[in-house]
Formats: structure tokens, sequence, C-alpha cells
């Protein structure tokens, strides 16, 4: 936990929240399934700093983002914690953990945050090409996550897909769906969790032109005929 604080140069607000926050994912995690991970050290380096990383590669401040299946806030909640300046949008379908997302932001008193119980295919409506960033951490399969992330971003906008340190096959995979979504990888950022607790990627994605607005798709379609 100490090396996180360290590492990340926290504020004495910042850590004061960070340890909110992991007192109330503890206390409600049986409630909400929200992570496997409990211990504190893992929680701050496996979820606190992992989250945090896009932090070092991109300039987040004053932007508008939206997290896509935020489900225990990772990485929304977490890059919001460091620099209060984002525009945070979460929308996660499941209503237990979106109960909980408004429960933490409430507790941590986090302002300029907008919370949707919804589906991302569902929830574009009202919300297409309005983002400079999405995210999406342990979500899907990369393909699959950029049909329901791309259509969010303005022309211009990047997405942060975070994985593991293998994405050679899933980029593969995503050629098509990157083209038909008018988008490209332009960058691959590789880094170490602390205490040799793994090895993760963070993929950006940029929007190039505007998308069809057929996309995304229901998701039943998507996830049996991914693009």
């Amino acid at each position: 936990m100490e090396q996180v604080i360290s590492s990340l140069n926290l504020s004495k607000e910042a850590q004061a929240k960070f340890k909110a926050y992991y007192d109330f994912l503890k206390e409600e995690n049986e409630k909400y399934n929200l992570t496997s991970i409990t211990d504190l050290d893992e929680v701050y380096i496996k979820h606190f700093y992992d989250s945090s990383y896009a932090l070092n590669c991109f300039d987040l401040s004053d932007k508008s983002l939206a997290d896509i299946g935020s489900g225990a806030g990772f990485p929304g909640v977490v890059l919001k914690i460091i620099n209060n300046d984002i525009k945070l949008t979460l929308i996660e379908p499941t209503k237990k953990r979106a109960d909980f997302l408004k429960e933490l932001c409430n507790k941590l008193e986090l302002r300029d945050v907008t919370i949707i119980n919804d589906r991302a295919e569902n929830a574009i409506k009202d919300l297409r090409e309005s983002f400079d960033f999405v995210t999406a951490r342990a979500v899907s399969n990369l393909r699959i996550l950029l049909e329901l992330t791309i259509p969010y971003l303005k022309v211009g906008g990047s997405f942060i897909a975070y994985k593991g340190l293998d994405v050679n096959q899933e980029l593969e995979e995503a050629k098509n769906a990157l083209k038909k979504l008018n988008s490209k990888v332009v960058n691959i950022y590789n880094y170490k969790l602390l205490n040799n607790l793994g090895e993760r990627s963070l993929i950006e994605v940029k929007k190039e032109k505007a998308n069809d607005l057929i996309f995304p798709r229901d998701y039943a379609k998507i996830k049996k005929k991914p693009l």
C-alpha cells in the first residue's frame, strides 16, 4: 500500500479517499460480488495502481471520459480520485453494481460524475460521439469491446483498453472491427505492477471518422457474430 501511495505521489485527500474506497469495497463486496481480490496490498496494486496507469500515458484533465462496464469503479473512479478535473460517466449494466457506484461516489464526495445503469449498446442513444476518452477494464475481448466503445468517442478521441501483456491474438482478431469502426491502434503501453504482481498493457485506439449508426448492434448479435 505504501508503495502505491509513494509511486502515485498521492495528496493527503486522495490517500484518505482510497482508504475509504478500500474499506467500503471490502465491506460491501459480499453483497455486490465486486471482486475476488480483497487483500489490502493486492487491492492497492492490482486495482488502484493498475487502474491509475493511464494517467502516465494520457492527459485527462478537463476531458470527458466514459468508463464502460465499470463494475466496482475500475478504472473510472480511481482516475477521478487522482484527477478530479475528469468529467466522468460510469456505465454499468448490473443494477446492484450501479447502486454500489452511486453509494461509493457519494461517500467519496466525487463531483461531476454521472452513473448510468444500462447496457452500453442501449445507453449510446443519447451519448453518441460525446466523449474524449472511453475506458474498459476486464470487460470483454477487444473486437467486442471496440463495437461497444468506439461509437461513444468524438472523432479524434481515444479508447483505452486495459489488457494483459499478451495482446497479439486479440489485436489480430480485431483488424476487421477496427476497419469497420473507422479506428486504428496508435499505441500500446506495457507496464509491470508493483511487487511482481503481473504485467499489463494499455491499448490506445484512435477514432478517425464517425461511425455508421448501426453500431453498436444488440449485444446478442455482437457476441454471436463479432465484427
